[in-house]
């Protein structure tokens, strides 16, 4: 096998890893979430997801929180966990599938907040990608029938925060060190995930204590695992195999909660992730990194 191959499977096989271990993740919420509320779950997810990169941003020593733009990190973790909170209800509420294909959304939503307020030029073949992917996301949630609830618009808010977080990294990263990011990020939303989690609180169980360590390290190891894939190969060959976080939801949710996808969730994931990926390669084509879930 040569280099570029051997690294492009490289690359493969860490998104492949990195959207298995992110699907396990959203599984314990799930599991979680039958008991405990979902504020209490964030919280427990930034404090243990802080701890676990901690030593890495330490290395960085104090001038790592040194910045001239404060209120930009804060304003980017305060969106990031309301992003959060957003995911883990949508999870908690909804078949796995059908929460991790609304928040493949995310790009959508970014491409709309790019052009807005980045200033970046979409042309007509992103824009109709665009609008084919929402398309597909009206198919998964259909809005007026018996199976939209709020947990639809959650999950919609939340792939919409995240768009958010994307354009607020993109305007850090020109200034920003990523671990002073991720400093700020991990302090900044441990604080405010406390507040609304003190007022549903429930002292979890030592089984549930543990699961809930597992979800912060396994957050931080999916996002790690992500960059890797990003680094070994060309973007071209790990984007497609992000997507497969979805056949690992609807893997998770058969074996563990019996959830079954029906055809129109099917049908409008088909739409959605062809869309998307279209989009990939469309910033791929302007020489522009894809967005990735760890933005």
């Amino acid at each position: 096998m040569s280099g570029p191959a051997r690294s492009n499977l490289e690359g493969a096989l860490w998104m492949i890893a990195s959207g298995i271990v992110f699907s396990a993740q959203n599984a314990v919420v799930k599991e979680l979430g039958t008991r405990l509320d979902s504020f209490e779950i964030a919280f427990f997810r930034c404090l243990f997801g802080f701890i676990a990169v901690l030593p890495f941003v330490l290395r960085g020593g104090t001038g790592l929180f040194m910045t001239g733009r404060p209120m930009l990190h804060v304003m980017r973790a305060l969106v990031g966990v309301s992003g959060m909170f957003c995911g883990m209800y949508a999870v908690t509420h909804l078949p796995l599938a059908d929460a991790t294909a609304i928040g493949f959304a995310k790009p959508l939503f970014a491409v709309l907040l790019a052009a807005t307020f980045l200033g970046e030029h979409v042309g007509w073949r992103r824009w109709s990608a665009t609008a084919a992917g929402f398309v597909g996301v009206v198919i998964i949630v259909r809005p007026g029938s018996e199976i939209f609830d709020f947990a639809h618009v959650a999950a919609l808010a939340g792939a919409f925060l995240v768009a958010d977080v994307i354009v607020l990294v993109k305007k850090l990263q020109g200034s920003e060190r990523n671990a002073t990011i991720m400093a700020y990020f991990g302090i900044v939303t441990s604080i405010a995930s406390f507040v609304p989690a003190m007022i549903v609180w429930q002292t979890p169980t030592a089984g549930e204590f543990a699961l809930m360590v597992t979800i912060g390290c396994t957050a931080s190891g999916a996002q790690w695992m992500a960059l890797k894939a990003y680094r070994a190969a060309e973007a071209s060959a790990v984007v497609p195999f992000d997507y497969t976080r979805l056949v690992f939801a609807i893997v998770y949710g058969w074996i563990f909660f019996a959830e079954i996808p029906d055809r129109w969730t099917m049908l409008g994931s088909a739409i959605l992730v062809a869309a998307t990926l279209y989009i990939a390669y469309r910033e791929l084509a302007h020489g522009k990194q894809p967005r990735s879930e760890g933005a």
